[in-house]
């Protein structure tokens, strides 16, 4: 089955909470970092510390971790995932599928995929190995479709036989066309039932439209797949006990809803929680812990800023939509969510490990049971993080956004 299935002890968590983040950042260049989404501010994490709650656990013993190159000479890595066998796959963003075999990268990449449109934030984008995989051959992309004038995010999967993808087929797609290269997502996650939970971004930044009006605004229109996760059967089939069945107003394929751009996802196989990190706009970047038909409330609700300067919204909470576990401003531009479940560093089962790209780390949150967060260090990368998972050894990959990207693994020192 693929890693992202994979399963371990759990172990002791603690508490504590967030402190409300800090606004007055300048915003700096737009062209700094997510590949034209101005994302551009320094990461600075606030202390958590939550006034409601009087009970303390313990915070994980200190482990010391060395970042370790594996592997170079990827171009611009987006996702990453294991075969059954060990053999690692790995997507790069202007249109190639790698593949790894005994730590060697094949020269030649894997053949099949469709035409992309690669430009600004648009490519192949993540990956995920079906969990039956040994029976039917099936890996999953992300990935975008069209012209800079009208695309959308599609999944698609084929068959690979270890040489090559046959059979490629579309099994789900956000349906409307919208303009520019900005905030396709996406992320896939699989959930016990085979089913497969799929991040789709708000289409972009003003002044892109949409019938009229900034296109973020349909990340509260429950009749767009734009700033939705949506749950889908392997087949692209929309499940039946989906949040919004059976509700004329609203898409069946909608899971959560009021999201920017997520680019990170994960559940953890052992509480069933899924989380989420998404980029903010001017800082207001956010951890969530997503739960079904939940709305999340962009644009309405947010700790992000305009670009231009200026209040997106006034409101920080309201009644009916979820509030963030964690705001990160000025922006880390969060991309790669793993909760470990491995057994190399016992101290950290069940802790999130979050990628930046703006911050070029890879932040450890420790959170219980409730989803405060208690705990948070951060492990320098030196390069944009773009993903993080778990692999089959039981420690911590990471691939790097770069021209010439990284794969690093994070192992523990010795003694």
């Amino acid at each position: 089955m693929s890693l992202r299935h994979y399963t371990a002890s759990f172990a002791l968590l603690a508490l504590m909470g967030c402190s409300t983040p800090n606004l007055s950042a300048e915003p700096s260049d737009p062209s700094a970092t997510e590949q034209g989404d101005p994302q551009a501010e320094v990461m600075e994490v606030d202390e958590a510390v939550d006034e409601e709650t009087d009970a303390a656990v313990a915070i994980a013993d200190p482990v010391s971790v060395q970042p370790v190159t594996v592997m170079d000479n990827l171009e611009h890595p987006w996702g990453m995932d294991w075969l059954p066998d060990g053999t690692m796959l790995v997507t790069e963003r202007p249109g190639r599928l790698r593949i790894i075999r005994d730590g060697t990268l094949d020269p030649t990449p894997i053949p099949g995929l469709p035409n992309l449109l690669v430009e600004g934030q648009a490519g192949l984008l993540d990956i995920a190995v079906h969990p039956k995989f040994e029976d039917n051959r099936w890996v999953y992309f992300t990935y975008s479709s069209g012209d800079r004038n009208a695309n959308q995010t599609r999944v698609g999967r084929a068959e690979f036989d270890g040489t090559s993808l046959r059979n490629w087929t579309v099994v789900f797609e956000v349906g409307r066309a919208k303009p520019d290269t900005q905030h396709f997502g996406s992320r896939l996650v699989w959930l016990p039932d085979d089913t497969l939970l799929v991040s789709i971004g708000d289409g972009g930044n003003p002044p892109v439209q949409l019938d009229g009006e900034l296109i973020r605004s349909q990340a509260q229109n429950l009749n767009s797949r734009l700033g939705k996760i949506v749950r889908i059967h392997d087949d692209g089939s929309i499940p039946d006990d989906n949040p919004f069945v059976g509700d004329d107003a609203a898409d069946d394929a909608v899971w959560s809803y009021g999201h920017r751009n997520i680019q990170g996802l994960d559940r953890d196989p052992v509480t069933g929680q899924v989380w989420a990190t998404e980029h903010g706009s001017r800082g207001g970047d956010e951890l969530n812990w997503v739960r079904a038909g939940e709305n999340y409330g962009w644009p309405l609700v947010t700790h992000s800023r305009e670009y231009t300067g200026g209040e997106i919204s006034p409101d920080q909470s309201r009644p009916g939509m979820v509030d963030p576990s964690l705001v990160w401003t000025p922006a880390k531009a969060p991309s790669g969510l793993l909760i470990y479940r491995g057994d190399r560093i016992p101290q950290w089962q069940g802790h999130l490990f979050a990628g930046g790209l703006r911050s070029q780390e890879v932040l450890r949150i420790q959170v219980d049971s409730a989803g405060n967060v208690v705990d948070q260090e951060a492990i320098a990368i030196g390069q944009r993080v773009r993903d993080v998972q778990q692999g089959p050894d039981g420690l911590i990959y990471v691939l790097t956004d770069d021209p010439n990207g990284r794969l690093v693994r994070l192992e523990p020192d010795a003694g």
